[in-house]
């Protein structure tokens, strides 16, 4: 994977008003921090940010952050959005080396046609869109492909079935349901016909609470 260069500028003020300022003027306030560096409050232009982390790699891109004549080699990480429009609203670097391992969130991608699931009528149900891996930066894979196949009702792949680059080990337990064969709900008209009868039960009740009512006037 290769370095992307991303200057940013040091020495930027805290406080909400020099950062509104700094995003009106297309910069996004960020910081600078790990592996034994103390944090640096910096500033990146929003347009070359967006542009790096829109590679394949995503998130998991290796940054080399240059601040003036220092360069870090990092990861964007916490990234805080806009909660409406969904703008980049601040964005902490996280400085690493290239001999550790980090952790980071891998996308899961479905490959294949899960043919004996749509036969039987059930769903392929997705439960785990990204993985939790552990590995170095410049291991770290932009995508892992499950092949759903040979999936069947009833049946699940697992963390553990996931073949895993070198040098890349799964961060979470590896019996971890990655994707289902569901069944099909026929357990659903049943559910209505029983809904159909409670309501027409609680009618026939409302009806003849209101009948003996009636009587009750009457015979009063």
């Amino acid at each position: 994977m290769a370095d992307i260069t991303l200057v940013a500028e040091a020495g930027r003020p805290g406080g909400t008003r020099p950062a509104r300022r700094l995003r009106a003027d297309g910069r996004i306030p960020a910081v600078v921090y790990g592996h034994g560096v103390e944090p640096v409050p910096v500033s990146v232009v929003g347009r070359e940010l967006r542009s790096a982390l829109s590679t394949e790699a995503g998130l998991n891109a290796l940054l080399s952050l240059q601040v003036g004549d220092t360069s870090y080699l990092t990861l964007a990480r916490e990234i805080q959005r806009h909660p409406v429009r969904g703008t980049v609203l601040h964005v902490d670097f996280q400085v690493v080396d290239r001999d550790q391992t980090v952790s980071a969130e891998v996308p899961v991608n479905l490959i294949g046609e899960a043919i004996e699931v749509d036969h039987a009528d059930g769903v392929v149900d997705q439960q785990l869109f990204s993985l939790p891996v552990k590995a170095r930066p410049a291991d770290i894979p932009t995508h892992l492909e499950v092949d759903i196949s040979a999936l069947t009702v009833g049946a699940s792949i697992r963390v553990s079935d996931i073949a895993l680059p070198s040098g890349v080990e799964a961060d979470v337990d590896l019996e971890t349901a990655v994707v289902t064969g569901v069944p099909p709900r026929v357990q659903t008209r049943a559910e209505e016909a029983a809904e159909g009868e409670a309501a027409e039960s609680a009618a026939t009740e409302a009806a003849e609470a209101e009948g003996q009512g009636g009587l009750a006037e009457e015979e009063s």
